[in-house]
């Protein structure tokens, strides 16, 4: 059901997304918003592969789209150009890594009609991205308690939530005037800093069980690294410029990780706290066999396998993301990463 006539900017930012991107601006055309209220705005990050070719090809069929240059190449900063350039009423924050449902834009706007929300969002079905053992792994990991905790857009939820933060959020656009823009500082952790300032501010973000976006996962062991470890390192940037207390499964790899190395090291004069460490590691290998082997048992021994290494490599890289941030920005008092270089843009 189209609801209403609010004009509707979605902003889209994007690089070294040929893989996914024609399927993501696809799913938005196909949605039921009215065409003549609704604008498409790709801003990309430079990229090399055919990504910029693609969107080329999609606006000259569809004049809701725009391609927009994003020379900083970090997400805060696409979002920051597209929301400039946005003439909508409400901005959708969307991600070239994911595929929306046909009815996607209209549900948002009825929920926030229909609550006052000042920003809606739906739950993440994460994929495989590709067609391996591995990649169907690291889905399930990404939806698992056990890998990513209580975070509800990726382990569900039961019915609509106010929470602290929802994925591409559906935002008012006079929150924008209100809060400022999305600080450029926060490389990886944008909306969760976004979402938690608006929280203080007296804002409510909606968490909507029956929107769901297909999210399309890392299909590499070395990319799923790499992608939390920078959730972790700008983690404690986003707690010390709000204020904020982390909650406990925030700060539970990197407490883990900090177990087993000063155990380690006074085990050498205290042979009771080695003890203590290599205690904390057999348990965390028996819960992490465990896991993997019922999660991974339907898809098979194969998926299992990988399982039992997709967790560690998300505790371990957000635990050691997250000293390092906490080392840089709290000790160190770095005002922020060196302009985000080296660090993806893509979630």
């Amino acid at each position: 059901m189209v609801e209403g006539t609010r004009f509707i900017s979605v902003i889209m930012p994007c690089r070294e997304e040929e893989k996914y991107i024609a399927k993501a601006l696809a799913s938005i055309l196909a949605n039921d918003y009215p065409r003549e209220r609704l604008e498409v705005l790709v801003v990309d990050g430079m990229s090399t592969d055919r990504t910029r070719e693609i969107v080329a090809d999609f606006a000259r069929n569809h004049s809701c789209i725009r391609l927009l240059d994003n020379p900083r190449r970090i997400t805060p900063a696409a979002l920051n150009i597209g929301i400039a350039q946005a003439q909508g009423d409400i901005i959708v924050r969307v991600d070239a890594h994911s595929t929306y449902p046909p009815n996607y834009l209209s549900s948002l706007v009825a929920w926030q009609e229909k609550t006052g929300a000042d920003n809606v969002g739906g739950i993440w079905r994460i994929l495989p991205g590709s067609d391996n053992p591995l990649a169907q792994a690291i889905a399930i990991g990404l939806a698992h308690p056990f890998g990513v905790g209580n975070a509800h857009y990726r382990i569900g939820a039961a019915e609509p939530r106010w929470v602290d933060t929802v994925p591409f959020g559906a935002y008012r656009r006079e929150v924008f005037d209100r809060i400022g823009l999305f600080d450029e500082d926060q490389v990886r952790t944008e909306d969760d800093e976004f979402n938690l300032r608006l929280r203080k501010s007296g804002g409510r973000s909606l968490l909507v069980p029956e929107i769901v976006i297909d999210y399309y996962a890392r299909e590499s062991l070395a990319k799923l690294w790499r992608m939390y470890y920078y959730y972790g390192y700008f983690k404690p940037l986003v707690a010390r410029k709000l204020g904020l207390v982390l909650s406990l499964r925030h700060v539970i790899p990197s407490l883990f990780l900090l177990t087993l190395a000063l155990s380690g090291i006074a085990g050498w004069w205290v042979p009771g706290l080695g003890r203590l460490g290599f205690l904390a590691l057999v348990a965390y290998i028996l819960a992490d066999i465990g896991f993997a082997g019922t999660a991974g048992w339907r898809p098979g021994l194969a998926v299992a396998a990988w399982l039992a290494l997709v967790f560690p490599t998300l505790h371990f890289s957000y635990g050691l993301g997250f000293l390092k941030g906490f080392l840089d920005f709290y000790i160190l008092r770095k005002k922020t990463a060196r302009g985000g270089k080296g660090v993806p843009l893509a979630r």
